[in-house]
């Protein structure tokens, strides 16, 4: 009968391409921002941020966003908005005009309207004391959101009744899943993170656990760790050498999903530099003291040979001593062609010789 009816067209499920999940670190560094302002200020670089999330938002209907500001002190939500902790509930007079604009598709306007809102609100709440502190960035603390955000989502949409498998797959296999598809875009400007760079690798393992790209574009500065995450996750580092091409370079080489990059040639780093940050000082090093129980790094011997980690007592050997010097064989000179000393085993000829 189904094939009377036509019933079996309403049995059948339609399967469209993997909803894609994009969580945007932004990086709000006052210092930073202030040397690029000349280039590129904030506002503008907002701007093609929207852009190029909207461009996201109309590949697939399904697609999602996320944005997390790493800011001086603390990592603040800017898209979707945190749950009020208040049990009253704010009364306003109406939408704002730019939510009434028929020009302009409405889920873009919300999202529009709430990032630029909370942006707002995170540079009118910072004081000159939170800027005079400190120079960095709380890069570690948006990561960690960023991931706690894809698992919560990951685990949302396999609570669906979806068939397809989430995208928690051990790193044994090597097809892609077919899942949500989550990824995290840092959009960075600050310089070296070395005192975070425990946390950041943290960060980093886990996402490679959980098969997460975390694509890195440099506008400003030049991080280690970073362009380490990348590569350890299978993303893209870029560091731009005109940051006015800001959305050219957002679109073309960060749109594509994990689904497309396999059949494009992604732009990457030929060189990474792997070099780690010691526990002692936070200071960048080329070669160092690696604990063999923690595997802790020390730019120079702990006081007292004891490992500031694990408290483990460290073999060192003979490290700090001076080499012993052999001194070297003085060879014996011969006396030839009349007492004459050379130190060959051959004089030197005679004429007629």
């Amino acid at each position: 009968m189904n094939a009377v009816d036509g019933s079996d067209h309403y049995e059948r499920a339609v399967e469209g391409p993997s909803p894609s999940l994009l969580v945007i670190v932004l990086d709000t560094n006052p210092h930073a921002w202030a040397l690029l302002a000349p280039t590129l200020p904030l506002s503008k670089a907002i701007a093609n941020i929207l852009v190029f999330i909207n461009a996201h938002l109309a590949v697939n209907n399904a697609n999602r966003v996320a944005v997390v500001a790493s800011h001086s002190h603390r990592a603040v939500w800017l898209y979707p908005n945190p749950p009020s902790t208040s049990k009253d509930v704010e009364m306003s007079d109406g939408n704002p005009t730019n939510l009434d604009d028929a020009n302009k598709y409405r889920p873009f306007a919300l999202i529009e309207n709430s990032i630029l809102s909370s942006l707002r609100n995170l540079i009118s709440t910072t004081t000159e004391s939170d800027i005079s502190t400190t120079s960095t960035t709380q890069m570690a603390g948006a990561l960690t959101l960023a991931l706690t955000y894809i698992n919560k989502a990951t685990l949302a949409y396999s609570d669906t009744g979806s068939s397809s498998k989430p995208a928690t797959a051990g790193l044994e296999s090597t097809d892609l899943p077919t899942g949500l598809q989550s990824r995290i875009l840092v959009i960075s400007v600050s310089g070296d993170l070395a005192h975070q760079y425990i946390p950041i690798m943290n960060t980093t393992f886990a996402a490679q656990r959980l098969r997460i790209p975390i694509d890195i574009l440099k506008l400003a500065g030049d991080t280690v760790f970073l362009q380490q995450a990348s590569d350890t996750t299978k993303g893209i580092y870029m560091q731009l050498k005109s940051p006015r091409g800001l959305l050219q370079y957002l679109m073309m080489a960060f749109l594509p999903d994990q689904l497309s990059r396999k059949h494009l040639v992604a732009p990457t780093e030929e060189v990474v530099d792997f070099r780690a940050a010691c526990f002692c000082h936070r200071r960048v090093v080329d070669v160092g003291f690696v604990c063999s129980i923690c595997l802790s790094i020390f730019c120079s011997p702990p006081e007292g040979a004891i490992c500031l980690t694990c408290s483990t007592h460290l073999m060192l050997g003979d490290y700090g001593a001076k080499p012993a010097v052999v001194p070297r064989k003085k060879k014996k000179k011969r006396k030839i062609n009349g007492g004459v000393e050379t130190g060959s085993a051959r004089g030197t000829p005679a004429p007629g010789e």
